[in-house]
């Protein structure tokens, strides 16, 4: 058969599930980091996992995205159990910035966003090589980076870096860990208004976000996790009230509106 015939995916509708955990369970040398979670990622959203450190974010992400397997209950992704995919095709249906991305190696800021569209190599979707991956180094702010070597680069520019690899892929579905843990306010807006944009276009997009003001401005549902559990999972004025986040953080804070926006701010309670 020829390589170009290769079946490739077509967009998922707006509103149906992309990618199911249910009842999932994960134990690492004899703690529980996910206890019986169950949760939904549909096309056209951003879902963002917020919770304290250890809470089980980043491990949730890693079951959806097929890096780790569940010691208990299953994970569905498209029309089938997610161990039933193969790698290259997972690659060509969801895109995965990992939390400790550190891109050490000595290649280029373009080799490394070139890397994004590996998975699309000897298909019908090969020529959008060359636009995909200048469009990844030019909404990532990264094209006088382009011919620097990565261990060169600030931590920052490293992680836009990383984040253009993934955009390059032109997956439906958006995989994030951190993607702002490095950057400055501008980049932070930047890269959030990027994932907003590829959900308002139909594709799936799950961040971890340590920033509860970041999730209630783009994101359209939260789950708020704690000692491995999914402690609420909603729209984020119903997530981040005062009573549910100082419970979850163990830490009193008041929500506020603001004055322009209506949207809910987060603070901690100060004396």
């Amino acid at each position: 058969m020829n390589a170009r015939h290769i079946a490739l995916p077509e967009r998922t509708p707006a509103g149906a599930v992309v990618c199911a955990a249910e009842g999932v369970g994960v134990s690492r040398g004899g703690k529980d980091l996910l206890k019986e979670v169950s949760l939904e990622l549909r096309a056209g959203e951003v879902l963002a996992l917020l919770g304290p450190n250890g809470a089980g974010k980043s491990t949730l992400l890693s079951l959806l995205s097929g890096d780790v397997a569940p010691d208990s209950g299953s994970v569905q992704f498209g029309d089938r159990g997610i161990r039933d995919w193969s790698l290259v095709d997972l690659s060509r249906r969801r895109s995965v910035l990992l939390q400790d991305n550190q891109l050490l190696f000595p290649f280029t800021v373009h080799q490394v966003v070139e890397m994004g569209r590996a998975p699309w190599r000897r298909t019908d979707r090969e020529h959008e090589d060359n636009e995909a991956i200048s469009e990844a180094i030019d909404t990532a702010d990264i094209a006088h980076l382009g011919s620097r070597r990565v261990p060169s680069l600030s931590g920052g520019e490293r992680a836009r870096a990383a984040f253009a690899r993934v955009m390059a892929g032109r997956t439906g579905v958006l995989m994030l860990d951190e993607p702002t843990a490095a950057l400055d306010i501008g980049h932070q807006e930047a890269v959030l208004g990027l994932a907003r944009a590829r959900a308002e276009a139909g594709d799936a997009v799950l961040v971890v976000l340590h920033d509860l003001n970041l999730a209630a401005a783009y994101a359209d549902r939260i789950a708020l996790l704690r000692d491995g559990q999914i402690i609420a999972c909603d729209a984020p004025e119903r997530v981040l009230t005062s009573e549910i986040v100082s419970h979850v953080y163990n830490t009193p804070v008041e929500v506020i509106k603001h004055p322009v926006t209506g949207q809910g701010i987060v603070m901690p309670k100060r004396h």
